[in-house]
């Protein structure tokens, strides 16, 4: 059953490389940290979300916002086949509801705060820029060519935009849902510019972050994406 439906748009992903050992107490039970190349991610993603519809209906004043997320990668074995997700340290909305609704059901770690995007395309570029506030603004800011590019196999952007499941934890418990979406064309980016603190926004675990230059940064498209039901995992 699909809980939600929308558009993800314009994902401004900022990769890092990250000491495994820092991510365990946030693993959920019976999921593993996938790696890519031996090394593991965390990544901040920042998007638009469009057009959003929470069984089948449109929610006033609550279909176009932002997002700004921190996660990490894992896979979780059935049978013979693995299943990869995402599992996320903290997700950041403009608006209360969108934030009740999400720890609600899903268990996720929402936290509601200011937020405004600018979103321009001119002469062959495309500048996108996220920005959020708890005491101060902090941002993501993306330059990239306007030109859309398909996705390449066996890439890191595969890598970070094929998995397919978001993994929950509370407590001994873990939750499972399953985001569908076609692969996505990407952006190839020219520049880029954070303001932020990670220890303010994401905790002491990710302080580091403040001082470490990504792996990479990425700008996908997007596209429409369904969220299905989650389920308990035995």
């Amino acid at each position: 059953m699909n809980f939600l439906k929308a558009e993800w748009r314009k994902l401004a992903i900022i990769n890092y490389e990250i000491n495994p050992e820092i991510l365990l107490k946030y693993l959920p039970e019976g999921t593993e940290l996938d790696f890519y190349k031996e090394k593991c991610y965390v990544s901040l993603v920042g998007f638009m979300f469009l057009n959003t519809k929470l069984l089948g209906f449109p929610i006033p004043f609550h279909r176009n916002f932002e997002e700004v997320n921190l996660r990490f990668y894992v896979k979780k074995k059935e049978g013979n086949e693995y299943k990869r997700g995402v599992v996320f340290i903290k997700e950041i909305v403009p608006k209360p509801a969108l934030s009740f609704v999400a720890n609600s059901i899903y268990k996720e770690n929402y936290k509601t705060m200011p937020m405004k995007n600018f979103i321009n395309e001119k002469d062959g570029e495309l500048l996108i820029k996220y920005s959020w506030k708890d005491k101060t603004w902090h941002s993501i800011e993306i330059t990239a060519e306007n030109e859309p590019l398909p996705m390449e196999n066996n890439s890191e952007f595969e890598f970070i935009t094929e998995h397919y499941f978001g993994f929950t934890k509370r407590e001994n418990k873990t939750s499972e849902y399953e985001v569908c979406h076609p692969k996505w064309n990407y952006y190839l980016v020219k520049n880029h510019q954070l303001e932020i603190d990670f220890n303010k926004i994401y905790g002491k675990d990710f302080e580091f972050l403040n001082d470490q230059k990504p792996i990479s940064v990425m700008l996908a498209e997007g596209s429409e994406i369904q969220v299905k039901t989650k389920k308990y995992l035995a």
